[in-house]
Formats: C-alpha cells, structure tokens, sequence
C-alpha cells in the first residue's frame, strides 16, 4: 500500500486512534461508533471518518466498528503487524531512558542495540542491552537487519551520526537531537524536538492571555 499522499496528520491520528482502541480493548468494550471514538481523542466524527476512509471501508453504518477489528487494521496501515529492528545512538540520560522504555517493545519496535563513544559508559548495561561502540554501528546493522535509527546525541555530532547511520543502510531516521539533519530524499527523517513543543506552549499560553 502506497501511503505517501496520505496528509501526515491523519497517520498520527491513526496512531492515536489505534491507541484509544487498545485502551477499549482493555476495558473489554466490542463495539463503537465514529462518534464514540472522536469524543474519546479529541476530534469531530467526521475526521475520524475522512481519517479511516483513506484506507476503505470499515464497520457497519448503523452498527459502528468492532473495536478488535478496526483495531488489527489500523496497526496494520501503520505498519505494526510486525516487528520493526531499532538501534539508539548515544547512552546519555535521553538515550538510555529511550532503551528503557517498554512502550516501544509492546508497539512492535525492537530495540537491538545502543551506542556510544564514551568509553567510561560502553560495556555497562542498560536493562538487557549493553552500551556498544559506535564503531559496531554497521556490523550491528547488518547482524540484527536494523530498519531504524534513533539519534540522541548533541546536536554538533548529530549529523555525523546521520551520515554513518545511512552507510550502514538504515534507512529511517528518528532525531532527538535539535539538529536539523541533510539526509538523502529516499530517506525517512522525522525530527522529535521537546524544546518545539515546549515553545508551541508557550504560544498559546502567551497567545490565549
């Protein structure tokens, strides 16, 4: 399935809606409607109908969704019906906290290996995982078939880690560093800055007096 024209801020509702849904699964519900499901995340009916309409045809009209249903097809699109091979560079405290996270494990993103250049750091542990050089980078890569990068290094090394990350063939690149990055145009970069959601706050803190 080619998702490219789909407008990147309804993936990012999917992935709250499959969320929500994961939630109601939990809570042992079977079925819901569009408006249930709106009112649960935020949204009008209607987007999360344009939202699921990109994709086909879902529920039953007068019925609604069933929640276990709709719920495999979203992590489907979103491509979570299987495992994705994730490898972190840079074990400082966002590093580390990132291996640690169980989130990523149970959304089907397997954190294969974290790196570093300090040598005081590399060979400690980080729950299962052992802090490795970054010289293991490309052999790492090809041992365990990485498909994603996350970088959480400072900003000045940050692309310097871009660069080693796409020789070695990975070829999704998550930032955390507050860097923009140069990467190929066949290369999927997605930018997680804090300090930009931090300012959008602000905004409409200032915005809103």
């Amino acid at each position: 399935m080619k998702v490219f024209k789909i407008p990147e801020a309804t993936v990012m509702r999917l992935s709250i809606y499959s969320r929500y849904l994961h939630q109601l699964m939990e809570e042992g519900e079977e079925t819901i409607s569009s408006g249930d499901i709106a009112k649960g995340v935020g949204v009008s009916s209607a987007q999360v109908r344009k939202d699921l309409a990109y994709f086909g045809e879902f529920g039953t009209r007068g019925v609604g969704y069933k929640v276990s249903d709709l719920y495999s097809q979203l992590m489907k699109i979103l491509g979570l019906d299987h495992r994705w091979n994730t490898i972190i560079v840079g074990a400082g405290k966002l590093g580390s906290a990132l291996a640690l996270y169980q989130g990523f494990a149970e959304r089907g993103f397997n954190i294969c290996a974290i790196l570093d250049v300090n040598p005081d750091i590399i060979g400690n542990q980080l729950g299962s995982l052992e802090i490795q050089s970054l010289d293991m980078l490309k052999e790492l890569v090809k041992q365990y078939d990485i498909q994603i990068g996350v970088i959480a290094v400072p900003a000045a090394h940050a692309q310097d880690v871009t660069d080693q990350l796409l020789e070695a063939g990975v070829k999704a690149i998550l930032n955390f560093s507050p860097r923009v990055l140069k990467v190929p145009p066949d290369i999927i970069l997605r930018n997680v800055d804090l300090s930009v959601n931090l300012e959008v706050l602000s905004f409409n803190l200032a915005f809103n007096r």
